[in-house]
């Protein structure tokens, strides 16, 4: 019950921001055009979601979370990448300008409150991999991992929103005894990010589609690595690091998987194609509303075993022995993916 006024709360506060806000991005060209390329949308489609995200998480956790400086850092932070992203979607960014930007925000968060990641874990099984004074690099490193996966992802209508709300009900769930002042950040994501999907997938009639951007696509990122990095710190002990691959499994594995092909192919890793796990989907057959709801399933489920091995603490070493295992097998279909839907095919027809 303490969490139905500020779970209602953010998805109100969220649901009015985005429908106030669409007449403003259309005047101000705030807008996804699509192209031939990538965007094969029909029509300026505004990318307001990423901001009525943020102004209801904003107000909310004003209301609703004890005020601290490690709160009013998250939130600065979370306002610096709101309007980086902001500045990508309406004038397209370079890589560099981009990077540079999240690792000054990544270490403003980090150095701001002196939270950053001590310990990687029994990964090997012998002994703890303690990390010292990398800690911080190392942190930079998963925030911006975080920020670029969740952006990635972001190709089809609800994709993004789903696997983000299933990693925040993972989070939820891990942080259930409410122990940390942020513990109630996960629940207002995702009733923020519910309001959003109702636009986006056009759940209603009246509802006309918007897109969260990059601007919203960084900001969910920055936020999942950031409750992961607060809750693997040992005072807390909510989740132990190998359980967070576990809850961003598919966009950490669809980016690590599509920058690999790319250096592969000489390219730069950072090169936007068409080759996204669900633009694969989709080249094969499945509709849209297929590829969400099949993407969403396998998503759940690795969260699931995440969250059941984070409870029952399976060791560390078999789980990240699982999940190496499970990314070197997505990674060759992936790369063969056209030979063997080429034979599937063939044995389907005799």
């Amino acid at each position: 019950m303490d969490y139905l006024i500020p779970f209602f709360s953010s998805f109100i506060i969220s649901f009015l921001t985005i429908r106030l806000s669409k007449p403003v991005a259309i005047k101000t060209g705030l807008v996804d055009s699509p192209n031939a390329s990538r965007k094969t949308h029909v029509g300026d489609i505004p990318l307001v979601g990423g901001f009525g995200i943020f102004i209801s998480i904003l107000t909310a956790s004003m209301l609703f979370i004890e005020q601290s400086q490690l709160l009013n850092i998250y939130l600065l932070a979370a306002a610096m990448i709101l309007f980086l992203g902001g500045l990508d979607d309406r004038y397209d960014l370079s890589v560099r300008v981009r990077f540079v930007s999240q690792i000054l925000v990544s270490a403003l968060m980090i150095f701001g409150t002196e939270i950053h990641l001590t310990s990687l874990g029994e990964l090997l099984g012998f002994f703890e991999i303690k990390l010292g004074f990398v800690g911080a690099a190392v942190t930079v490193l998963g925030i911006i991992a975080g920020i670029n996966a969740f952006n990635m992802i972001d190709g089809i209508d609800g994709l993004a929103g789903s696997l983000s709300i299933i990693t925040f009900l993972s989070l939820a769930f891990l942080f259930a005894d409410g122990a940390h002042a942020l513990f109630l950040l996960p629940i207002l994501f995702i009733s923020s990010l519910a309001a959003y999907l109702m636009f986006n997938l056009g759940l209603h009639r009246s509802l006309t589609k918007v897109f969260m951007g990059d601007a919203g696509n960084m900001f969910i990122g920055l936020t999942i690595v950031w409750l992961m990095v607060i809750g693997a710190q040992p005072e807390h002990g909510h989740l132990r690091p190998v359980t967070a691959l576990y809850l961003v499994a598919i966009p950490l594995m669809d980016m690590a998987a599509i920058m690999i092909r790319r250096v592969r192919r000489g390219q730069s890793p950072f090169q936007a194609d068409r080759e996204h796990l669900h633009h694969i989907f989709e080249r094969a057959g499945f509709s849209r509303k297929q590829t969400l709801l099949i993407i969403s399933i396998l998503g759940a489920i690795f969260a699931i075993a995440g969250c059941w091995s984070e409870v029952n603490q399976v060791a560390e070493w078999i789980m990240f022995a699982i999940f190496i295992c499970t990314f070197l097998v997505y990674n060759w279909i992936l790369q063969n993916i056209w030979k063997i839907l080429k034979a599937f095919r063939k044995d389907v027809a005799k």
